[in-house]
């Protein structure tokens, strides 16, 4: 819709995963690097944690690329454990067909025997990981359980929500909880690592200088999203529809602020205006305060940052 008269050859701002999109901020960088010294150094199993919207999926797509491993994902952890050992056979291109739990056992021990064999490293990435029941992770621990004499012969990374976390302090499940070497926690992006994605994105979807973020609209992003990159991509998105709908060039804090009441309106319906006023009002007097502070100022390390991107601030 907006992307023509933007100069956009496609939509910068979809929630649909697309590799080519991928930004790794300073926390994705050092939250991949976790995962791949885990690997590499075969420690068996590896925990990413995040909030909703964090980025764990762009982290582990990461992962997943790596040509180096032979890697599964398993992203629809609620199953039986006959299940999930077909699923897991069926990942790998094994038979996935046996009613019997021992015989897909015996499938993938052959398979990571002959993997092994050959120097390659094979990894199971779980997705969504906090809805496994205690009984499919105490399976993933015997799963674990196959190796050689000096070395593990399948890597699991369970990634997942806080609640991860808290299934595994259960007491059934400590001899799990005491395996897990490496663990890493995603945290939001910054403020200058913000504009930084908005800009990526922009950039890969092919911006020709037809639209720009003004500073008080990126501060109100980063303020409304937390640096959270699903909600940035939907506020972002929004923001250019409307400034597409009012012949805008400039997305400034005003179309910001219409963008987020209608996500809000949409989410929590009209019962909730008046809150949603409140709260609105907020977000304008805490960027006003921002914008009159020493960080929009020609000195503060953003405003350089952003005034030498251009297509994000004028």
């Amino acid at each position: 819709m907006y992307t023509k008269y933007f100069g956009f050859n496609e939509k910068p701002f979809t929630l649909t995963p697309n590799p080519r999109f991928i930004y790794l901020s300073k926390n994705h960088k050092e939250a991949l690097a976790h995962l791949l010294y885990g690997i590499n150094n075969h420690y068996g199993f590896i925990e990413l944690i995040g909030e909703v919207g964090t980025g764990k999926t762009t982290v582990l797509r990461t992962l997943l690329s790596q040509r180096n491993y032979r890697s599964a994902l398993i992203f629809n952890p609620c199953m039986t454990n006959i299940e999930l050992f077909r699923n897991i056979n069926h990942e790998f291109g094994l038979n996935s067909d046996s009613k019997y739990a021992n015989e897909l056992l015996d499938e993938l021990n052959g398979f990571l025997l002959r993997e092994n064999a050959r120097g390659l490293t094979v990894v199971l990435v779980i997705d969504e990981a906090q809805n496994l029941s205690p009984e499919i992770l105490e399976q993933l621990r015997l799963i674990s359980n196959l190796e050689t004499e000096d070395d593990k012969l399948i890597q699991i990374v369970l990634a997942g929500q806080p609640e991860l976390s808290a299934l595994l302090d259960l007491p059934e499940l400590r001899q799990l909880n005491q395996r897990i070497a490496v663990r890493y926690k995603l945290q939001s992006m910054s403020m200058d690592e913000t504009c930084t994605y908005i800009r990526h994105r922009m950039v890969v979807a092919g911006e020709t200088g037809g639209v720009y973020f003004s500073r008080s609209a990126l501060k109100l992003i980063h303020l409304y999203t937390r640096g959270l990159p699903r909600l940035i991509n939907i506020l972002c998105d929004r923001a250019l529809l409307i400034g597409y709908g009012d012949e805008k060039r400039c997305i400034s804090a005003v179309i910001t602020v219409r963008a987020i009441i209608e996500i809000l309106t949409v989410r929590q319906g009209r019962r909730y205006y008046l809150a949603l006023v409140s709260i609105i009002a907020t977000i304008i007097v805490c960027a006003t305060l921002f914008m009159t502070s020493s960080y929009f100022s020609n000195n503060g390390s953003a405003n350089q940052l952003n005034l030498k991107t251009p297509g994000i601030v004028k």
